[in-house]
């Protein structure tokens, strides 16, 4: 399980398209860049998130909810979506048993870009797009330098079925990038997400587990 201390990890990167984020503990930034989450405050009172939307699969009247927190550069997410979500998804998403939401979780710059990746197709394809960004995880974060990984993301998204400049709009977009962020870090407190993956089956939290113990927990709380 993938473990970071979410209020003061370290966002050091250098953006695309000329935009940046990084941690402001020993650094100097402009202003008006993104503080990392050891600023969460003053970034969530400057960043307007309510552009942001969950994306959902099910049934979304279900009144059993499960939320993922996963990030898209965790070996454990990966592993989770290659099998047990696959189970989840024929026995309780496909059959319209449950809401489930999947929120991204943010531990270094490549994992943001892959986001901007997957939401670039909107709810429709989000999904789609995800499984692919995960199915090539080991490819793509170990592609090389920051360059060498955009383009392996570039040809996720043209396996997609985006075109170039879709796909450069989306990679280059600096404002989604921050509203990410700060969506990011007001979801994984409100929520105390610590690990990756967790899952918040109906308002309780859950590290990462067999896909048995979640079947069992779901089931129970549809015969409640």
């Amino acid at each position: 399980m993938q473990r970071r201390n979410f209020l003061y990890a370290a966002f050091a990167a250098v953006g695309l398209g000329g935009w940046y984020m990084t941690s402001q503990r020993g650094a100097t930034l402009p202003e008006d860049l993104l503080a990392g989450p050891a600023n969460a405050q003053t970034t969530d009172a400057d960043v307007d998130t309510s552009s942001i939307v969950d994306m959902i699969a099910g049934n979304p009247d279900a009144k059993i909810e499960v939320i993922e927190y996963a990030s898209f550069t965790c070996p454990h997410c990966a592993a989770f979506h290659a099998g047990p979500f696959k189970k989840l998804k024929a026995d309780f998403i496909d059959t319209g048993k449950i809401k489930f939401i999947y929120r991204e979780v943010y531990f270094d710059r490549f994992g943001l870009w892959a986001s901007l990746l997957a939401r670039c197709g909107g709810q429709e394809k989000f999904f789609g797009i995800a499984d692919l960004i995960y199915v090539g995880q080991s490819q793509w974060t170990r592609a090389g330098d920051p360059a060498a990984i955009v383009e392996e993301l570039r040809k996720i998204g043209r396996l997609a079925g985006m075109d170039n400049d879709a796909l450069e709009a989306c990679l280059q977009d600096g404002d989604m990038a921050k509203t990410l962020v700060a969506w990011y870090q007001e979801n994984a407190e409100a929520d105390e997400i610590d690990s990756t993956p967790s899952f918040i089956i109906n308002g309780k939290k859950y590290a990462n587990m067999r896909y048995d113990e979640m079947k069992e927990i779901i089931e129970t709380a549809i015969g409640s």
